[in-house]
């Protein structure tokens, strides 16, 4: 079972995590600008924006292109998560 859920279904290597992308490195960057200036009205509206979106995209292209099991249900939990904590 670990080796259907973790291995790379591209390379045969087993996969837990990767370096980051393009929207988790967006969404990292617009929480961190969150946390340090903690701005308030339209530019925080507009940050957690960012950051939502970002982590939806990430986290759809996790379940449609994920690289094993593990990435695929990764990505479905955060966005059950996302869908569970804007509802």
């Amino acid at each position: 079972m670990i080796d259907w859920l973790f291995r790379d279904r591209r390379t045969g290597k087993i996969t837990i995590a990767q370096a980051p992308n393009a929207p988790l490195i967006i969404f990292m960057i617009a929480v961190a600008v969150r946390w340090a200036f903690r701005p308030s009205g339209t530019t925080r509206t507009v940050i957690d924006a960012v950051a939502v979106a970002a982590l939806v995209y990430w986290a759809g292209d996790e379940v449609l292109r994920g690289v094993n099991p593990w990435r695929r249900g990764l990505g479905c939990a955060v966005l059950a998560a996302l869908v569970i904590d804007h509802v």
